[in-house]
């Protein structure tokens, strides 16, 4: 199992880069940011700063949008960052929450999301795409590569993830969640004739490493409330009987009034207070070093191949440093020196 983090760009950018720094030396392989220009510095701007500061940090989006950003600058700004730092980049992508509803604009459709997703896949990886009925190429990015990675929750999103993306990223780690969401990504891969296993699958979540378990609990509740956006919009297509998505996902927005952007992803969200202690618990990872190496074995064995953890509380340090003492060796498999 690889191992991420993610990260809102807020300044100074310097700090985002430094804490990037941290995390690869105590043996993260990704760096995730937000994307919400308005909110936060411009992610692609800090990304060449990781990557000029690191070894072999892998930087991305958790997630950009088709809508604030066109399918094609994002496509060579990835060529770019490949071009001058060998092929660390990734792109994860979904419909637009914060960065478009800042903006009074509603997240794109999914049609949409898959054009962008093939088109930025094709241009970013050196090879010819129709844009505008017209066949266009970058001529220099012949040596790129990137893999575009779907973020959703509702059954056609998965769907569309699993037929045309490279990884599917899911934002909660509720096992149970998990699970129904893997198999719709794979189901849909194989039914389009790829191999299921083909697909990346990346869990992100809040995790907090320490024993003061109502501490956590607060610093990340946030978290169900910004889930619960994305909830929302299920509930408003499917309904919250379970026939569409499972009540595991939809029953806790039952209570739910609103969401205040200015407050995005922060600690202390006075918008989160709906969001129970169960559901904190089931979609982090909270409690001592021991509690999150368990999780994160029934994550693998669920077929996860990375799990970023969401990096905004107030131990920050504390939690890389147990992460990189004692829970990503405990997942690392085990070589030996002599046979």
């Amino acid at each position: 199992m690889d191992f991420g983090v993610v990260m809102q760009c807020n300044p100074p950018a310097s700090r985002v880069v430094e804490l990037s720094v941290a995390a690869e030396n105590r043996g993260f392989t990704h760096v995730w940011t937000f994307d919400s220009h308005v909110l936060w510095h411009e992610p692609y701007v800090i990304y060449s700063q990781i990557l000029a500061a690191t070894r072999n940090i892998v930087v991305g989006p958790m997630v950009t949008n088709p809508l604030t950003r066109d399918a094609t600058v994002t496509a060579s700004t990835f060529a770019t960052l490949n071009s001058m730092y060998g092929n660390r980049t990734v792109c994860g992508i979904g419909r637009g929450d914060s960065a478009v509803r800042v903006l009074s604009g509603k997240p794109s459709t999914l049609s949409t999301l898959r054009e962008s997703i093939s088109l930025i896949k094709e241009l970013a990886n050196g090879r010819s795409a129709v844009v505008n009925e017209t066949t266009v190429r970058f001529p220099w990015a012949e040596k790129s590569r990137l893999d575009v990675y779907g973020a959703g929750y509702g059954p056609r999103a998965l769907e569309i993830i699993g037929q045309v993306a490279d990884g599917f990223i899911l934002q909660l780690a509720d096992p149970a969640v998990v699970h129904w969401t893997v198999g719709k990504v794979r189901q849909a891969a194989e039914a389009a004739g790829r191999d299921p296993d083909s697909v990346t699958i990346v869990v992100a979540a809040p995790a907090y490493v320490g024993d003061d378990v109502d501490h956590q609990r607060d610093q990340c509740r946030w978290f169900g409330g910004m889930v619960g956006n994305h909830v929302a919009d299920l509930v408003k297509t499917y309904g919250g009987d379970g026939s569409g998505v499972p009540t595991a996902l939809t029953d806790y927005i039952e209570n739910r009034e609103g969401y205040d952007y200015n407050e995005h992803g922060r600690v202390g969200n006075t918008h989160t207070t709906f969001v129970p202690d169960e559901i904190v618990d089931r979609f982090c990872l909270l409690g001592p070093a021991e509690r999150h190496v368990e999780r994160l074995q029934e994550l693998r064995d669920l077929g996860v191949d990375q799990f970023a953890v969401y990096l905004q509380h107030d131990g920050k340090e504390q939690t890389l440093n147990a992460y990189g003492e004692n829970v990503i060796p405990a997942l690392a498999p085990v070589v030996a020196a002599r046979s």
